[in-house]
C-alpha cells in the first residue's frame, strides 16, 4: 500500500503565476560546457510523482516519455492526462480550426471523431513509461459540460474498454467527472466504472448548482485517485487568464480534511494518488508539502528561500537552500 503527493504539471514559465523565480531559479544562462537546469529532475528531488498535463494538448511521444523516464529515479510515476480528443471533442476542433482556418463543418467533425490511429499513437507514446512501470495512472478528464446521458454512457463505456483493464494493456485509469448529473446517478456510474476498475476520481474544487457531488471514498480496491483544483469560486468561470482560475492557497485547516481522506483511503487500496492542481504561483507546490507534514510522508529536497519567503506556512516543514549549480542562474 502505496501513497504519492505531487502536483499537477511541473513547468510553468510563463504567466503571472509562473514558478520562475520560486521553486525554480527566475532567469538561468547555461555556460560553456554545462547541460543549465532541468526542470524535471528538479521536481523529482521534492516529490514521488506527477501529473502531465502536456499530453492533454498534445499526443504523447515515445522519445519524450522514454526521457522522462531517463530523467528521474527508479521509484518515481507519471499519471498522464488523456489527449483532448478523447474526452474534449469541441475544444479539439477549436485548436484544429485555429491551425486550418476556414476548415468548418465535415472536415473538423471528421477529425473530432476518435480512431483506431489516435487510440494507437497513445498507446506507442506512453509505452516507455508502461513498460518501465513508471506509469502511475492514466486520467481521463472530461469537462463539466460532459452530462450523464445514453450517449455519454455509451461512449465512457468505449473509452474504458479501450483505455482500462480490459484493452490488452492493463492501464490504470482514473475518470474525473464534473457535472451533477453523475453524482444523482451514483449507482450506476460507481457499476460502469468498477466494471471496468476504473477509480472514480474525487475532487475538490468550487461548487456551483450542477458540480458534482462526492463522498470521497474510494470506489475500487487497486488504487484511488484525488485531486485539488483549489476554490477560487469568483474566477472560476470569469477570468483574465485561465491560469487564474488555480489561484488558491488551501489553508491547513482546509488541507486536513484531504489528509484524513488520503490517510483512510490508504488503508483500503493498494495505490493512491494525491495531486494538487492550484498551481498558480507554485501554490500547488506548498499545499502539496503541507500534506506530506499532516500524512508523515518524508518531505525531501531543499527549497528555495524565495518560496519559503513568500509562503511562510512551511518554513518549519522544510529544508532551505538553493538548487544545485545556483551560479548558473541569474535572478531578476
Amino acid at each position: 500500500m502505496s501513497l504519492r503527493i505531487g502536483t499537477s504539471g511541473w513547468n510553468y514559465p510563463t504567466g503571472k503565476g509562473k514558478w520562475n523565480g520560486l521553486f525554480y531559479p527566475a532567469t538561468r544562462s547555461k555556460r560553456a560546457g554545462t547541460s543549465g537546469f532541468d526542470e524535471l529532475r528538479y521536481y523529482a528531488e521534492h516529490f514521488n510523482t506527477v501529473e502531465v498535463n502536456s499530453t492533454f494538448y498534445g499526443q504523447p511521444r515515445a522519445d519524450v516519455t522514454r526521457g522522462w523516464v531517463e530523467r528521474t529515479p527508479a521509484d518515481f510515476a507519471f499519471s498522464l492526462k488523456l489527449y483532448q480528443k478523447f474526452t474534449h471533442p469541441k475544444m479539439f476542433r477549436e485548436a484544429a480550426l485555429k491551425r486550418a482556418p476556414g476548415s468548418e463543418g465535415t472536415l473538423l467533425d471528421l477529425l473530432a471523431q476518435v480512431t483506431q490511429a489516435d487510440i494507437d499513437e497513445y498507446r506507442t507514446g506512453i509505452e516507455p513509461l508502461a513498460e518501465s512501470g513508471r506509469l502511475g495512472a492514466l486520467l481521463a478528464q472530461f469537462p463539466a459540460s460532459f452530462k450523464d446521458t445514453p450517449e455519454s454512457r455509451e461512449y465512457l463505456a468505449q473509452l474504458l474498454h479501450v483505455f482500462g483493464g480490459r484493452s490488452g494493456r492493463d492501464y490504470p485509469l482514473a475518470v474525473e467527472l464534473r457535472h451533477k448529473s453523475w453524482s444523482d446517478a451514483v449507482g450506476d456510474t460507481l457499476a460502469m466504472l468498477n466494471a471496468f476498475g476504473a477509480a472514480w476520481v474525487q475532487i475538490d474544487e468550487p461548487k456551483f448548482q450542477f458540480s458534482i457531488r462526492q463522498n470521497y471514498l474510494p470506489n475500487v480496491k487497486t488504487f484511488y485517485y484525488m485531486r485539488l483544483h483549489g476554490r477560487n469560486a469568483k474566477q472560476w468561470w470569469h477570468h483574465d487568464a485561465s491560469e487564474d482560475r488555480y489561484n488558491y492557497l488551501y489553508s491547513g485547516k482546509e488541507l486536513q480534511e484531504f489528509a484524513d481522506i488520503a490517510g483512510a483511503a490508504k488503508a483500503l487500496v493498494r495505490k493512491s494518488y494525491l495531486y494538487t492542481n492550484n498551481h498558480f504561483a507554485a501554490k500547488s507546490v506548498v499545499n502539496a508539502v503541507m500534506l506530506k507534514a499532516q500524512l508523515g510522508e518524508p518531505i525531501e529536497g531543499e527549497y528555495p528561500p524565495e518560496l519559503i519567503e513568500r509562503y511562510p506556512d512551511v518554513a518549519d516543514l522544510v529544508s532551505v537552500g538553493h538548487p544545485r549549480g545556483a551560479a548558473l542562474f541569474k535572478a531578476t
